[in-house]
């Protein structure tokens, strides 16, 4: 039996991975606004209308109207988050998506940590 630990913050919201704690609270350090994957997009239907793939980014920041995919994973394994966020910017082109990669992440949390809140906006927006 594998345990699998349960990651949650203070408003309750359980996450699938500790990264994606971090970040928000990286984003609530900072006040900006996120709600936790509110918004599922679907991407490919089958031949009975049935969706048989969706993109459920981790984060959405109203005030940047900005949904972002956090991926930490090791490289092999993100080309599915890639071909998923590819996919949703091409439906929904009025919809700006961002996927952080690892090395994106690290650089958010140990190089704007403690910095001022427009240089870490920037880099979110960015």
């Amino acid at each position: 039996m594998q345990f699998q630990m349960q990651i949650y913050n203070l408003k309750r919201d359980k996450f699938a991975h500790i990264s994606e704690y971090n970040f928000s609270e990286l984003l609530t350090l900072y006040n900006i606004n996120w709600i936790y994957e509110p918004t599922s997009f679907p991407l490919k239907w089958g031949s009975n209308g049935n969706v048989t793939m969706m993109f459920k980014p981790d984060f959405y920041l109203p005030d940047y109207s900005l949904y972002i995919e956090i991926t930490t994973m090791e490289q092999k394994h993100v080309t599915k988050k890639n071909k998923k966020y590819k996919l949703a910017s091409k439906l929904y082109p009025n919809i700006k998506f961002k996927i952080i990669y690892d090395i994106q992440y690290q650089e958010l949390v140990n190089n704007y940590k403690g910095s001022d809140i427009s240089s870490f906006q920037k880099a979110i927006a960015s």
